[in-house]
């Protein structure tokens, strides 16, 4: 058996599947109130974040993403969101790609967040 068969029995270059969460508005806040060690971030671009934002979030554009994974521990729980949910889903797929675990996202986007909204 050649070096790289064993590798891939052992399991080695596999893309590990981890699941995204999708949650709804009522999940996304309550996880957002029950996570001390959590991050939330706005992956809309910063005209749109300027516009209306969720308290706390931090502004990080999906087109900025890849450059900035540096901002973006690990060991935290991630909770993403944009404004319809399609942008965010891809953000957590990247983030997944790049061996992020606690992940999710918001379902809807801040178009479907019934909650207080912050501007700058």
């Amino acid at each position: 058996m050649d070096l790289s068969s064993l590798m891939s029995r052992l399991g080695f270059g596999k893309s590990a599947s981890v699941s995204v969460r999708t949650l709804k508005v009522a999940d996304f806040r309550s996880e957002m109130e029950q996570s001390k060690n959590r991050l939330l971030i706005d992956v809309r671009e910063p005209n749109e974040y300027k516009s209306g934002f969720i308290p706390g979030a931090k502004n990080i554009p999906l087109s900025q993403l890849e450059k900035r994974l540096g901002e973006i521990p690990k060991d935290r729980d991630v909770l993403l969101y944009c404004r319809s949910g399609m942008r965010s889903k891809s953000a957590a797929r990247i983030l997944s790609k790049q061996g992020y675990t606690r992940l999710a996202h918001l379902q809807g986007g801040v178009s479907s967040w019934n909650g207080k909204l912050s501007r700058r």
